[in-house]
């Protein structure tokens, strides 16, 4: 079997990396990979760009591709499923209207609001007079988000009135493109998030390995918010009562919505729910794509082969599958990010240590890097050094262990990712 693997983080090199644990696959290619999936063996990295379909489409049915699966969520909001599809490939992703889920919150509230799906109170807006209106008569603490895609940066919670002024305007000012375009004000939930990451083939809908993320930059969860900086799973905090709850609350009735909307949704839809002290949930967003970097820690623990899930979904028959099965165990990930980051960092340092970390007991995933004469840092999140243990103490401890051993000039990480859960290992 030859997969084609769309992206270039994290999150494919995840994938890549687990597909060549299956027997029935002969070669991964990615489009563009990193320095990590040009080190994998059986893999090769092709340079196009994600939203090149044409040349996408052209190669894979070359190359005689069985299966192609798109990482990132941007070229899904562009309908690259509508287009390969319709040169007879099998994709593993929703379509460009599935990808409005993520593409659009506001979009997302208003599915939120029509299945009774448990979620945060908003209001949306198209100018900023308004929007600065309303929160100054709600007050603070309150969430902006803008509407669009924002690569997990447009999320503002704001805690002082001039910073949720400051966070309507920016949004509107263009920060984020035409992610702009509209503003949700939203209700401040307070409690854990988890995410929930789960298959679907339109019809039937089946939960991962609930995961825990550190979104912020800052150790205690303070600072700006990120792509993510940590992650482990399963969350202890998502008990089988929860996930219960959440299959019938929130998965069921998502994709219940979706085909009345007459959405045929397959692939990945990814809740980000926020869990208060007494066990309530409410969904703060929906993703239309593996989370990133969930799937660092969600994939090494799966022991069912990831294709013969995925064609599931994309042949409509995922309710006939025998249960997903996984590794008993704990798995942890620690981003390390160039310095400056999620504001302006420089790339092009050199990276040493990785066979090192590998050696200490760690599988680093790669985010942000190119191999050219040297491995090279080429992104803001530039290494997930993720690690499987008995419990979460030892698989953080390995992680940490692991990431001793690599440095790039202006390297941080943060050194609190799991505190939540070490008590609990």
């Amino acid at each position: 079997m030859k997969i084609l693997v769309v992206g270039s983080g994290g999150r494919e090199h995840a994938l890549a990396w687990k597909f060549l644990q299956s027997s029935q696959v002969e070669r991964v290619v990615c489009v563009p990979g990193n320095g990590g999936t040009a080190s994998l063996s059986r893999c090769e990295n092709l340079a196009l760009k994600v939203d090149d379909f044409e040349g996408i489409g052209d190669f894979a049915l070359k190359a005689g591709i069985n299966l192609v699966v798109i990482g990132p969520e941007v070229p899904l909001a562009q309908g690259i499923t509508d287009y390969l599809q319709s040169k007879g490939l099998k994709v593993f992703g929703p379509s460009k209207a599935g990808a409005q889920i993520e593409a659009s919150k506001a979009w997302a509230k208003s599915i939120m609001q029509e299945a009774d799906i448990p979620t945060a109170n908003s209001v949306v807006f198209n100018k900023a007079a308004p929007a600065k209106s309303y929160i100054k008569e709600n007050g603070v603490p309150i969430v902006i988000k803008a509407d669009g895609l924002a690569a997990g940066k447009g999320v503002t919670v704001a805690t002082d009135l001039n910073q949720a002024v400051e966070a309507v305007e920016a949004i509107f000012n263009g920060q984020f493109g035409s992610a702009g375009e509209f503003v949700v004000v939203e209700e401040c939930l307070t409690g854990q998030e988890v995410s929930v990451l789960a298959l679907t083939d339109g019809l039937t809908i089946k939960p991962l390995l609930p995961a825990q993320d550190h979104k912020r930059i800052g150790e205690g969860d303070t600072g700006e918010n990120t792509g993510g900086m940590g992650a482990y799973a399963p969350t202890p905090i998502a008990t089988v009562n929860l996930m219960e709850r959440v299959q019938k609350q929130v998965l069921d009735r998502t994709i219940n919505a979706l085909r009345a909307n007459k959405i045929d949704y397959r692939g990945i839809l990814y809740a980000g729910l926020m869990v208060t002290p007494t066990g309530e949930f409410k969904v703060l967003e929906f993703n239309c794509r593996f989370g990133d970097p969930e799937t660092q820690v969600i994939l090494p623990l799966l022991e069912t082969p990831l294709e013969e899930l995925m064609l599931a979904c994309i042949e409509q028959r995922l309710e006939q599958i025998p249960p997903i099965e996984w590794k008993q165990k704990a798995a942890a990930t620690v981003v390390a990010a160039s310095g400056g980051y999620p504001a302006a960092y420089e790339k092009g340092k050199v990276i040493t240590g990785i066979a090192e970390a590998e050696a200490a007991g760690a599988t680093v995933f790669h985010a942000g890097t190119q191999l050219n004469q040297e491995l090279i840092t080429d992104g803001g999140r530039v290494l997930n050094v993720t690690a499987i243990g008995e419990n979460f103490e030892q698989a953080l401890q390995l992680a940490y262990a692991g990431m001793e051993k690599i440095n790039f000039d202006g390297m941080y990480y943060r050194r609190d990712i799991g505190y939540r859960v070490i008590s609990n290992g």
